[in-house]
């Protein structure tokens, strides 16, 4: 868009961005192509994909993928799009099929992309000039990453950091217990704010808050003693039952960040009445793992726990909505009714969650009024959040000088 370099000069550091950001049709077109289209997203999990031929749709914007385990047991993500005249060519959002027949002239594709048959095409067609365009794939402990962009940015450092940390949880031998999907009336940003900040928590998240500190994100200046020993005393434990604990924060102003961290006094999981709701995961053999947080720019944060895993998926599907995918997974092997049951597993978060949506919706109802304008982050509670601003704005391009206003106290976690 031609003023866009305008409306990023206007933005103040230590503010809430300018109503366009949120409401403006063509600065979310800028949005898909330059921060969902060529960064990493989060696209599912391995175990919904089993078996060759099983598949889900990922849709970004006006693109979608076919993201599908082919017959030598890898994951790959075709756009879904035939190479004939353009028609989409998986239509349900998941299954299996052991090819990809485009439904308009049954042009059929392997799994690996290969343009197996077309016919009528006449002599001298070469079926070799027309396989399916691909995006980049990348699997990490059990998650799907996906990049739309020719050259993905480097996978390689989120890898290292967070894999080792993850790998325990096992989420490779599990299975989607619980799955919720929303369509949440707020634009895509207003739910990262959201999630980077727990400014809102105390009130907001009861829930949330039996089983968690309120503290702990980089830059919230808030100090509790008891927190800081808790965490420290757990560290030298779990580094005892080779967990690896390590906390990495956004380095060098890359999109993700990893933390172990405590749950509270007589919580062995994020549950209501601080019991486990599901067998231990993966290689875990002691409940006192606290959870593992992850989050990665600019769809994507999850929880692992000793017993369940939760994560959370933004697709943008307009300036005022998001498409939010909400999943709770336990080990592969456990019996429903038998060894969890889904209302449990999902209590904490489905609550959280939908407390959340509610917050953004009615953030995002009130940044469309002509009396918004930019309002001050809090220096105390909110530094977290100008830090995701400052990356998405580097993003659309602004090169201008960005003061610093986390505070230098060294934080040891995030609660998310």
């Amino acid at each position: 868009m031609d003023d866009l370099a305008d409306l990023l000069s206007v933005r103040e550091p230590g503010k809430t961005l300018p109503r366009p950001f949120y409401v403006d049709g063509e600065l979310f077109e800028e949005e898909l192509s330059r921060v969902f289209h060529a960064n990493w997203l989060f696209a599912g999990h391995t175990c919904e994909i089993p078996e060759p031929g099983d598949y889900f749709l990922l849709p970004v914007g006006e693109e979608e993928l076919i993201v599908l385990r082919d017959k030598e047991g890898g994951v790959r993500a075709h756009f879904n799009v035939c190479r004939h005249r353009g028609s989409r060519i998986a239509t349900e959002s998941r299954g299996r099929s052991r090819s990809l027949v485009c439904p308009y002239h049954q042009w059929a594709y392997k799994l690996d992309g290969c343009l197996a048959n077309a016919r009528l095409m006449g002599e001298g067609f070469d079926a070799d000039e027309y396989r399916l365009r691909s995006a980049t794939v990348r699997e990490l402990a059990g998650l799907v990453f996906v990049c739309l962009a020719p050259e993905p940015p480097d996978f390689d450092a989120f890898f290292e950091d967070v894999e080792p940390q993850l790998r325990p949880h096992g989420l490779e031998g599990a299975k989607v217990a619980v799955r919720h999907s929303y369509e949440v009336r707020a634009n895509w940003k207003t739910l990262v704010e959201n999630n980077r900040e727990c400014y809102h928590c105390r009130v907001s998240h009861p829930e949330f808050c039996m089983s968690n500190y309120d503290l702990g994100l980089p830059g919230d200046t808030r100090g509790d003693e008891g927190f800081d020993a808790t965490l420290e005393r757990e560290y030298d434990r779990w580094r005892e039952l080779g967990l690896a604990p390590e906390e990495v924060s956004f380095p060098g102003g890359s999109p993700y960040r990893v933390s172990r961290l405590p749950l509270k006094e007589g919580f062995l999981t994020e549950s209501l009445d601080g019991g486990l709701v599901a067998p231990l995961m993966g290689d875990l053999t002691d409940p006192q793992t606290g959870s593992l947080r992850i989050i990665t720019l600019p769809n994507f944060w999850a929880h692992a726990n000793c017993d369940y895993a939760m994560t959370t998926r933004l697709l943008p599907a307009g300036p005022d909505l998001t498409r939010v995918e909400v999943c709770f997974l336990v080990r592969q092997d456990a019996v429903e009714g038998v060894d969890y049951d889904p209302e449990r597993v999902g209590a904490v978060w489905r609550a959280t969650c939908e407390q959340d949506w509610e917050l953004c919706e009615n953030n995002s109802a009130g940044i469309k009024s002509v009396a918004y304008e930019p309002g001050p982050f809090s220096p105390v509670t909110e530094a977290s959040v100008e830090s995701f601003v400052r990356w998405y704005l580097d993003q659309l391009g602004d090169d201008s000088p960005h003061p610093v206003l986390e505070s230098p106290r060294a934080s040891a976690g995030s609660w998310r």
